[in-house]
């Protein structure tokens, strides 16, 4: 997924380049900046892909599941990880594992942005399921 096609139900407004091995991507918060930030597919290979999520202040992202491990690194915010197990709360350093295929959703108590590491599977996150399966138009 090039930078710039659909996140988790999220469409960024312009696409960009992914970061290529060795480059260096900077994932420092935004501050000020942060409104008006859009999601991003930061570095894509066959195995692993970076985004760096933002949402809005009580944005809700729709549930979903990806079939490998995850994580989620809050950088800014506050953020809700919503499970069938309960909610987890990150803050701005706070880092989760989620298991593979895991059922989950994220609901933005602030404006906040976060770093999803997807395992991959030849490009694929999900096996056909969930958000990481998502593809930009006219794209396979």
């Amino acid at each position: 997924m090039p930078r710039g096609a659909p996140i988790h139900g999220i469409i960024p407004r312009m696409a960009l380049p992914h970061a290529q091995p060795l480059d260096i991507v900077n994932v420092a918060p935004l501050g000020e900046k942060l409104k008006g930030a859009v999601s991003t597919s930061l570095i894509k290979t066959e195995r692993i892909q970076l985004l760096h999520m933002v949402l809005a202040a009580h944005q809700d992202q729709p549930q979903h599941h990806v079939s490998d491990e995850c994580t989620i690194h809050c950088l800014e915010g506050e953020v809700e990880l919503v499970m069938n197990g309960g909610v987890r709360k990150l803050r701005p350093g706070s880092l989760v594992l989620l298991p593979a295929g895991e059922k989950h959703s994220l609901r933005a108590r602030t404006d906040c942005a976060v770093l999803v590491t997807l395992l991959l599977d030849r490009g694929d996150a999900a096996h056909g399921g969930g958000a990481g399966h998502r593809s930009a138009p006219g794209r396979p």
